[in-house]
C-alpha cells in the first residue's frame, strides 16, 4: 500500500512539475547572462509570473499575521530587511491583529515604498456589506488608495463558499476591481480543500478569482485532504498565481513553537531536522508551481534565513522529491502537525 501510495504521489508531483517552468522568471540560479531584477532600493529576489495577470512577484513574500503580534520594533526590522534582501511581495489581512498589521504596513512600509512593492489584504466576514466597509477601512490602515490584491479571507467549508456567495461577497469583490481601489482578486482557505474546489467550480464561468492561496508542503503532498493535489491541478489549468503558505505548517514542522512567550507547540520528533531540512522543505515547495511563498517571521534572523534559502533555490529533481516525500509519509495523515485541516 505504501508502494501504492508513493508511486500515486510520484506520477502527480511529475504531472505538476511540467508546469513549473511556465511561471519562473527565473527561479532558478541566473546564469550569468541575465542580470537581476532592480528597483531603486537594489536586487530583487527572483520573479515568478502571477498567472494571468501579467504581474510579476518575487518568489519569496512576507506574511502580515506575525508582524502584528511581534514588538513594534521588530515588525518594523522585519519590512526593512525583507525589502534589504530583495523581497517586495505583502501579504495582510484586515483580522491580523485585529488591525494591527495593517496599521504597521501603514505606518513602515507604503509610506516609503508603496510604489517598489505588491501589496495585499484580506477581508474575512460573509457580509457583503462588511465587506465593503473593511475594503475602505484597510485602505485607510495601510495608507494606499489601492490593492495590488484583495482576497475572500479563509474559506472553511462548502457551505461557507455557498453562504458567502450567496451573501453578494462575489460582487463586491467585483466591484473593488472595477473601482480601481484592488487589481486583482482572489480567495485563501487552510481548513479544507473541498473549499476551495467548491469556489471553483462555482465561479467556474467567472474569470473574477486570480489568485488562490492555500497550504502547501511536504505533508501537505502526502495527506488524503490533500490542497496540492485537489486544488493545484485547477487553479494551474485556469492559469490563476498561487500563493503558498503553511509551508512549515504553521511552525509545527520544529521541535517548539511560541507566539512571544507562550509555547504553543513542542514535538519529540520533529519534521525538521529529524526528518527533512528547512533548506529541503522550502526547496520542495519552491519547486511546485506557485507563484510566491509566503513566510511569516517575527524577527529578522527567520527573515534572512528564508531570503538565504530563496537566493539559493535550485528546483528539485523528480528524485530528490520523491526521496524527500518517502521521509515524511508516515506523518502526513495524524492531523497534529497540519492542526488547521478540519477534515
Amino acid at each position: 500500500m505504501k508502494d501504492q501510495h508513493l508511486e500515486t504521489r510520484r506520477k502527480f508531483l511529475k504531472y505538476l512539475s511540467g508546469f513549473t517552468l511556465g511561471i519562473t522568471l527565473p527561479g532558478l540560479p541566473l546564469s550569468g547572462q541575465e542580470k537581476a531584477k532592480r528597483d531603486r532600493l537594489g536586487d530583487l529576489l527572483p520573479t515568478r509570473k502571477l498567472g494571468a495577470t501579467g504581474a510579476e512577484v518575487t518568489m519569496l513574500g512576507v506574511g502580515g499575521y506575525h508582524l502584528g503580534w511581534c514588538p513594534k520594533k521588530e515588525s518594523q526590522a522585519v519590512i526593512e530587511t525583507a525589502l534589504e534582501g530583495g523581497v517586495r511581495f505583502f501579504d495582510n489581512a484586515e483580522s491580523y491583529g485585529p488591525h494591527t498589521s495593517e496599521s504597521r504596513y501603514g505606518e513602515f512600509l507604503t509610506p516609503q515604498y508603496r510604489d517598489e512593492i505588491f501589496l495585499m489584504t484580506k477581508t474575512y466576514t460573509r457580509s457583503s456589506a462588511q465587506a465593503r466597509k473593511h475594503l475602505e477601512e484597510s485602505l485607510k490602515r495601510l495608507k494606499t488608495d489601492y490593492l495590488d490584491l484583495w482576497q475572500v479571507h479563509s474559506l472553511r467549508s462548502p457551505e461557507d463558499v455557498d453562504i458567502r456567495i450567496n451573501d453578494g461577497i462575489l460582487d463586491v469583490m467585483r466591484e473593488a476591481k472595477e473601482s480601481g481601489k484592488a487589481r486583482y482578486i482572489g480567495f485563501t482557505g487552510h481548513a479544507d480543500p473541498n473549499a476551495h474546489v467548491q469556489m471553483l467550480n462555482q465561479t467556474k464561468d467567472d474569470p473574477l478569482f486570480e489568485t488562490i492561496q492555500m497550504p502547501v508542503n511536504i505533508l501537505d503532498a502526502n495527506n488524503q485532504n490533500s490542497f496540492i493535489e485537489q486544488v493545484m491541478p485547477i487553479a494551474m489549468q485556469r492559469n490563476m498565481g498561487i500563493l503558498a503558505m503553511k509551508t512549515l505548517a504553521d511552525g509545527r514542522f520544529f521541535s517548539e513553537k511560541t507566539q512571544g512567550n507562550r509555547q504553543v507547540w513542542s514535538s519529540n520528533n520533529p519534521v525538521i531536522p529529524n526528518r527533512i531540512s528547512i533548506s529541503e522543505a522550502l526547496h520542495f515547495v519552491w519547486s511546485l508551481p506557485i507563484s510566491v511563498l509566503i513566510t511569516g517571521a517575527e524577527n529578522t534572523d527567520y527573515m534572512k534565513e528564508k531570503i538565504k534559502l530563496a537566493k539559493e533555490f535550485v528546483k528539485l529533481s523528480e528524485q530528490d522529491r520523491m526521496r524527500l516525500l518517502e521521509k515524511v509519509t508516515d506523518l502526513a495523515n495524524s492531523g497534529e502537525i497540519e492542526y488547521y485541516k478540519t477534515i
